[in-house]
């Protein structure tokens, strides 16, 4: 902060000014589903696909699923009976500890990045036209 104060001193713009532009130059967009396709791909094409199973269930209509939901999939009992209604919340905490949410389920996969989870749960919600 003393450096930019004394910048704002020599240039005369006052240190208010420079700490808003600070603050918005260091927000970050909001998530697309572009990042968040690229994303998916990344880091959740090992285990999941949109339409069909792999070692997890389908994905492309997750949003306003139940947990346990889709019946084509074998999912653990203990998410079978989480009575979870996927949205961006609950999904954003899934993704980040799906064991501190769901005990005893079948995903290891954490994901801590917070704007990752945000890109992902907003791709998957265009896709489920959410």
């Amino acid at each position: 902060m003393r450096k930019i104060q004394k910048w704002a001193q020599k240039w005369a713009v006052p240190v208010i000014a420079i700490g808003t532009l600070a603050a918005v130059g260091m927000s970050q967009p909001p998530a697309t589903p572009k990042q968040g396709r690229e994303l998916f791909e990344k880091r959740c094409t090992g285990c999941h696909a949109l339409d069909n199973i792999k070692v997890g269930p389908p994905l492309r209509h997750v949003f306003a699923r139940h947990s346990g939901g889709d019946s084509t999939f074998p999912y653990s009992d203990a998410l079978k009976k989480a009575d979870i209604t996927w949205d961006a919340s609950t999904l954003d905490r899934w993704i980040s500890n799906p064991d501190a949410m769901v005990p005893d389920n079948d995903m290891s996969f954490r994901l801590n990045n917070a704007d990752e989870r945000a890109a992902i749960i907003s791709y998957l919600k265009e896709l489920s036209g959410k």
